[in-house]
């Protein structure tokens, strides 16, 4: 499901409830103002459509003062959510979809809410540099995947038959293969600068956070030789036993795992 497609959809429900609510009795000057937030909401909208986010997202500023209170001003905040986000104002797109899950905790769009929150913080691409030099996505800081995981997860728990649980799950589970890649990359890196018992605490933890994922086999293996260094026998030969068990075709059975190397890539400076 591509985020235009995921825009459109949550834009159709609350919209159309939004129009049908509109013509509810009010006083005339409420008429008025109603009036004025709905053309500039039509307004914004012929810029979304037309490219013109900066616009857009100023219109909708408005319409949300406007129409405060109403399904109109629920859908600016989720617009200005998603406007803000893709044009790469993280900070404003999270504050927009944060103010819209605080204030409307009953709304049908709340589903979308989270999904999107997720998608705030959800980010597989690696940028130029990452691209150039061969950063990896679990090198990277992890505070926003575990955002995103959290965001994602409400949805799951809230709405399990929502139009998009099915895509934040898979989200989930690449989240979680990132996080554990990113525990034992930490691992890895303070094996080879001598920090063994720092190295075996974090390959410990991955090992018992993320069971299940491919990083896994590795960080048993760190734990090895790590313990290893620290002259611990038994704790080098449970590891190890795990390993065998668990993971009886692992390469790092069979060759040593050469971490002791300074495999860094010349553009890292620590």
């Amino acid at each position: 499901m591509t985020v235009s497609k995921i825009w459109r959809a949550a834009l159709g429900s609350l919209l159309a409830l939004t129009l049908l609510l509109a013509g509810c009795s009010s006083t005339p000057r409420e008429e008025a103002t109603s009036n004025n937030a709905q053309r500039l909401y039509k307004d914004a909208r012929d810029d979304m459509d037309s490219g013109s986010y900066d616009r857009a997202i100023k219109t909708l500023e408005r319409v949300e003062g406007l129409a405060a209170g109403s399904l109109l001003a629920q859908q600016a905040q989720l617009d200005l959510a998603y406007l803000n986000w893709r044009s790469g104002d993280k900070t404003a797109a999270l504050t927009a979809v944060d103010r819209f899950i605080k204030l409307n905790p009953s709304s049908a769009a709340l589903d979308y809410a989270f999904y999107l929150k997720g998608m705030i913080n959800y980010n597989d691409d690696l940028g130029l540099l990452g691209r150039l030099f061969g950063q990896e996505l679990s090198e990277r800081d992890q505070r926003a995947a575990r955002d995103a995981y959290q965001a994602f997860k409400q949805l799951v728990e809230q709405f399990p038959n929502s139009r998009y649980a099915a895509d934040a799950r898979g989200r989930m589970n690449r989240i979680v293969d990132r996080l554990a890649e990113y525990d034992v990359h930490v691992a890895r890196y303070y094996f080879r600068r001598g920090a063994y018992v720092a190295a075996a605490s974090r390959a410990q933890q991955a090992v018992t956070e993320f069971q299940g994922t491919p990083a896994v086999p590795e960080a048993l293996a760190i734990m090895v030789q790590s313990y290893a260094k620290l002259d611990l026998p038994t704790l080098r030969d449970d590891a190890e036993r795990v390993l065998r068990l668990n993971y009886p075709d692992s390469p790092y059975l069979k060759q040593d795992l050469n971490l002791a190397a300074d495999a860094r890539p010349w553009w890292k400076l620590w």
